[in-house]
């Protein structure tokens, strides 16, 4: 016969809504309390409201619902914060195609020298030399 143990009280893997989340970090950022204080109050863990906390300040937490739009913010830079292209009378080069190991094209011209061709080449393939 197997015994089974039933345990009482709150379920500690709980499921919080957007909204909710975006209450508490309203809540813990108005309360005047530190994170572990707060986090204690309310019976989370601090990491989560550290969490929650960035993830409403990137923009990743919104209360519409999954299958809805969402908006991230945007900054427009000004004019003056535009890298414009340098006009150059050379006409381009032949380039160069290399297929790394992990399948990925590292396209050149042929200008680029071998040494910058080695460490894109490393820093893509993830190998490192």
């Amino acid at each position: 016969m197997t015994s089974v143990t039933v345990l009482s009280g709150r379920e500690r893997r709980r499921r919080w809504t957007s909204s909710e989340k975006l209450r508490l970090v309203a809540e813990s950022l108005s309360a005047g309390l530190s994170v572990a204080e707060f986090a204690r109050r309310h019976d989370v863990h601090p990491n989560m409201v550290h969490s929650w906390r960035r993830q409403a300040r990137m923009g990743e937490l919104s209360i519409a619902p999954d299958d809805e739009a969402r908006f991230v913010p945007v900054a427009v830079a000004t004019e003056s914060c535009v890298a414009l292209p340098i006009k150059s009378n050379k006409r381009p080069g032949s380039s160069i195609e290399v297929v790394l190991r992990n399948g990925r094209v590292l396209r050149l011209l042929e200008e680029v020298t071998p040494r910058l061709v080695g460490q894109l080449a490393d820093a893509l393939d993830g190998s490192g030399r």
